[in-house]
């Protein structure tokens, strides 16, 4: 599968040139048997990683309220190995995180070598949310456009490949999503009245998405605009690019440290 044509290296962004819904011309049942592949696959790279400890992946998902980020992050963890996986959720910042610079907990939650990390919501925050509620004036927001694009870099020179999807739906999905919640009880508490105000600021968190993702994507560090309202889809478009850059990696088994001549299971008991 091509996904090029969702992705985002530099250059000026229009959201509303990109599709929120998509298949590929593969019928669901197609979309799903290639995503199992896919996710056997990744399972086995993200094992040779773990196994090899050099490298790591920092995965990025951004989204507005009831995308889907939380689901995306069960269907693709589901194959891999917990050890080697560690999934943080970036909320309202505490006092303590306040008191350093913003990006001060982002850095502590990157991945280890050998780890794959996924970051729910992200350092994004402060030039999405910030920027629309206007919590930072315009010349902050673009020294931190310059900080992510640092630390973004500074993680890669480190052996840290960094992935960044942006679960794009439109606003009446959004509203389905949200009464869908209200019509499950079951669901109730994920249902926050605090959203609807958000709703209404919806141009302007597009506005501030694209001028995001112009000012930090690059070559190390993509930005890729899913069209989420396939899941199904959008679950094989996910788990195939992070196959791609993990093959990119080519994590391998580290050399035993004995030697297997000696130590064969004919020969212990």
């Amino acid at each position: 599968m091509d996904f090029e044509q969702f992705k985002l290296t530099g250059g000026k962004v229009d959201l509303s040139a990109f599709v929120t819904e998509y298949d590929d011309g593969k019928s669901d049942s197609e979309l799903k048997k290639l995503r199992e592949k896919i996710w056997d696959d990744v399972a086995e790279l993200q094992e040779k990683l773990y196994a090899e400890n050099k490298q790591s992946l920092l995965i990025v998902l951004q989204a507005m309220d009831a995308a889907g980020k939380d689901s995306t992050i069960g269907k693709l963890t589901r194959n891999l190995n917990a050890q080697g996986c560690k999934i943080h959720s970036f909320k309202k910042p505490s006092k303590l995180e306040l008191s350093h610079d913003f990006l001060w907990r982002v850095h502590a939650a990157a991945p280890a070598s050998g780890e794959i990390a996924i970051f729910n919501r992200s350092h994004y925050e402060d030039v999405l949310v910030v920027k629309v509620h206007g919590w930072a004036d315009d010349q902050k927001i673009e020294r931190r456009y310059q900080h992510i694009n640092n630390f973004e870099s500074l993680v890669a020179d480190r052996g840290t490949k960094v992935i960044k999807f942006m679960l794009n739906v439109s606003p009446e999905y959004q509203l389905d999503r949200f009464k869908r919640r209200l019509d499950n009880p079951g669901k109730h508490w994920k249902f926050n009245p605090g959203d609807l105000d958000e709703r209404k600021l919806w141009s302007d968190y597009m506005g501030a998405f694209e001028v995001a993702m112009e000012k930090c994507a690059s070559d190390e560090a993509p930005w890729y605009v899913v069209p989420a309202q396939n899941r199904t889809f959008r679950d094989a478009m996910i788990a195939s690019v992070i196959k791609d850059v993990l093959k990119s990696m080519s994590p391998d088994y580290p050399e035993p440290e004995f030697d297997p001549n000696v130590y064969t299971s004919e020969t212990i008991s």
